[in-house]
């Protein structure tokens, strides 16, 4: 059987066909192309038991719906089927019975970069890629570039100066060509197409090359096959260049052609900060495409987004699935992190503690119900942010007791 069912590249724009055997960056329209599977003949071919029982415990164990059509280009350092945690101490407080988090942090590189950077690197290595470009606000440009050495392929990162010191770090010991820049992630993807332009390096930009988001549908694959190809109520994203919603909403897709999960698909929520809100906005206006959102800032770095390329896809997931876009304060995030920690445990990234924060709000505002199943998505290590939050500790002489 063929190691991928890769049919082709479509837009989604204008329906034009592109191959899968060689590079495609943006439709010729200008929008984001996305894969396409011959789902009709998997179906005949492959069942969910199969799949279930593969000791593959990686994304990779779907590869037949993941576009690298050779098994040797695959380039992996195991990322994938994180665990689906449920969180029964928030969930009583929030007064939502079963309230899950599938936690992205224990995933190669800390976070689910690695899922996009392992397929997408994977697809640029059996494409013949050598040198490529992204911008990055700090855990993609970590992922891509430690996969990228893996690969053997030169990359060249461009970061805005604020963002995470640990992602830097990533970045530069994995040997790639580091940049900061003096703005945002916008300035620094102006700065990337022109060296994209000027060079020909394959552009890596958030849904400028079609197969990143291959690798983060496999979320919504796993959702379903954690919970026994079932679906939850609600699922909860954050949401910055929206690749992981749009991700979780085409996987569930190709699930439901397949015939594999039956049913009414999850509401999908995008969550956003305050401080950078367009999806959010556009929303509430019921609009297409949204604005770009000027003098964006949020410590959730990861959502500190105020254009994306593939706004319009997100939309489309929260209108077709009657789900919501909602921001939350800085503070309630930062409550939302020392939650997490106090009651489960768990040192989650700003942005995962997003998801939390919005779910409290929406159960308050009866829009999730008591007793549905939800899921946030924590997105990374809160470690990764070491200067979110201080401690000031005791400091005890020699032989000094402890006093209760």
């Amino acid at each position: 059987m063929n190691y991928s069912f890769a049919s082709h590249l479509d837009c989604p724009k204008c329906h034009s066909v592109f191959s899968v055997d060689s590079i495609h960056q943006l439709c010729h329209c200008g929008y984001p192309l996305l894969v396409k599977y011959h789902l009709q003949e998997l179906k005949n071919r492959l069942t969910k038991d199969e799949v279930s029982n593969r000791k593959d415990f990686s994304l990779w164990r779907y590869h037949e719906l993941l576009p690298v059509l050779d098994e040797n280009h695959v380039v992996t350092l195991g990322e994938g089927f994180t665990p689906l945690i449920k969180t029964e101490n928030i969930g009583h407080c929030y007064s939502i019975k079963n309230l899950f988090m599938k936690d992205e942090g224990i995933i190669p590189t800390g976070s689910f970069k690695a899922r996009g950077a392992s397929v997408g690197v994977s697809k640029a290595k059996e494409l013949g890629v050598r040198t490529l470009a992204m911008p990055t606000n700090g855990n993609a440009g970590g992922a891509w570039a430690l996969y990228s050495s893996r690969a053997g392929i030169e990359a060249y990162v461009v970061m805005p100066k604020d963002a995470p010191y640990v992602t830097r770090v990533e970045v530069s010991i994995a040997g790639a060509h580091l940049y900061l820049i003096d703005g945002l992630i916008s300035d620094a993807g102006k700065t990337v197409a022109r060296l994209v332009c000027e060079n020909e390096f394959y552009d890596a930009s958030t849904l400028k090359e079609p197969y990143r988001i291959e690798g983060k549908k496999t979320m919504g694959y796993e959702i379903a096959e954690q919970l026994n190809w079932n679906l939850p109520d609600v699922i909860l994203y954050p949401t910055g260049g929206g690749v992981g919603i749009i991700g979780i909403y085409k996987a569930l897709l190709e699930l439901k052609e397949l015939g594999w999960i039956t049913g009414k698909l999850p509401r999908l929520v995008a969550v956003q900060s305050e401080g950078c809100a367009p999806i959010v906005k556009a929303w509430k206006e019921r609009k297409k495409e949204s604005e770009f959102w000027e003098k964006s800032s949020t410590k959730a770095f990861g959502i500190n987004v105020p254009k994306a390329i593939g706004d319009f896809l997100v939309l489309e997931a929260l209108y077709e699935t009657n789900g919501y876009a909602i921001s939350v304060s800085e503070e309630s995030i930062q409550k939302s992190q020392r939650q997490a920690a106090e009651l489960e445990g768990n040192f989650i990234c700003p942005e995962g503690a997003a998801t939390f924060a919005a779910a409290y709000e929406l159960r308050k505002r009866n829009w999730i119900k008591e007793d549905e199943t939800v899921v946030c998505l924590n997105t990374g290590q809160g470690i990764k942010y070491p200067d979110l939050f201080s401690a000031e500790l005791p400091l005890l002489r020699k032989g000094e007791n402890i006093v209760i």
